[in-house]
């Protein structure tokens, strides 16, 4: 069958390539200039920022094994950090939370060497989908071309891409339009700071409390990073709601200011840049491993779905939802 994935972060990259084994011709759009989705690395005259994920853990078997060939490909290593708590500059051993993985030498690594042997098509923003007889077809926008393109037809489409965006594409399955919409992910200001020497806090990285901050992370503390003084700054979610239509250089500001106040660090960087995240986090996952309409032949999957997991918004939720839309679309006869 030919498949269309739309998104190639690990959810689109992870189904694309089990359907692609399974013998479909699968062509994956994304609207970025890379892949990787929010597993992103910012490159810089300085080194890289993982300015999305930070790391990843394990808890099921399958995702354990999945780990384990990644490991011996040298895809990943094990991130050995001591991670700690912030509360008005009062430090605290944080608990543990299992083994922490980081692809290498950055977390958009793993997405790149998930996309080799794929067809994926970057900076094509898929906008609309349409019926065409028992098919589908894709209108793509582009910088090339000044009006949508179609594309197809497909015997199937998935929609590996957060709610807010999967929802409008939907309205062709307006059940499953509904279901989407009711999932909303939480946004979240991010801001890179780069020093010139080295600040000697004495750990890797920090969930901060009582702070705009609710994580900071050395992130030439993973291995094989480039050497460096440079730290990752993540804003809570309730801040990045309030904030998140701010400018962001006065983001940069405020969150510059509480990295300080946290840290007790009177060292000025040299680099500062915000980022925001439109689409971080899902507030609730979605209790479903997917959602599939074989009759139409639209899948959804991604991090938001709780894919038989404890929570969401994790890189295994991404894989296992990933993994579960492959197995129903493998049964789908057209």
């Amino acid at each position: 069958m030919q498949i269309a994935v739309v998104g190639a972060g690990l959810a689109g990259l992870t189904v694309a390539r089990q359907l692609q084994s399974q013998g479909h011709h699968v062509t994956v759009y994304e609207k970025s200039r890379g892949v990787s989705g929010r597993m992103s690395t910012r490159v810089t005259e300085l080194g890289g920022f993982d300015h999305g994920a930070q790391y990843f853990t394990t808890s099921s078997d399958r995702f354990k094994k999945e780990v384990a060939d990644w490991r011996k490909l040298g895809w990943v290593v094990p991130w050995e950090s001591k991670l700690v708590t912030l509360d008005h500059g009062i430090t605290k051993a944080a608990g543990s939370t299992g083994k922490r993985f980081v692809p290498v030498p950055g977390m958009s690594s793993l997405g790149k060497q998930l996309a080799h042997g794929l067809d994926v098509r970057t900076e094509q923003q898929v906008v609309a989908i349409q019926a065409f007889g028992q098919q589908w077809l894709l209108s793509v926008m582009s910088d090339e071309v000044a009006i949508p393109a179609s594309a197809g037809p497909f015997d199937i489409v998935i929609l590996a891409i957060p709610p807010e965006q999967a929802t409008p594409l939907l309205e062709v399955v307006p059940a499953m339009a509904k279901q989407a919409a009711r999932q909303k992910l939480a946004p979240c200001w991010t801001l890179m700071l780069g020093f010139q020497t080295e600040l000697n806090l004495g750990y890797d990285g920090a969930w901060v409390n009582n702070s705009r901050l609710g994580w900071i992370a050395r992130d030439t503390a993973k291995p094989s990073h480039r050497a460096g003084e440079r730290w990752v700054c993540h804003a809570t979610p309730e801040w990045s709601v309030e904030h998140l239509e701010d400018d962001a250089e006065r983001v940069k500001e405020k969150l510059s200011k509480a990295f300080h106040e946290s840290t007790g660090s009177p060292i000025q960087a040299i680099h500062a840049v915000a980022h925001r995240w439109r689409y971080s986090q899902a507030t609730k996952p979605m209790a479903e491993d997917c959602l599939w309409n074989a009759k139409q032949g639209i899948g959804v999957c991604g991090d938001w779905f709780a894919a038989g997991l404890d929570g969401s918004g994790r890189v295994e939720n991404a894989f296992l939802s990933a993994l579960a839309l492959a197995a129903q679309v493998s049964k789908a006869k057209k």
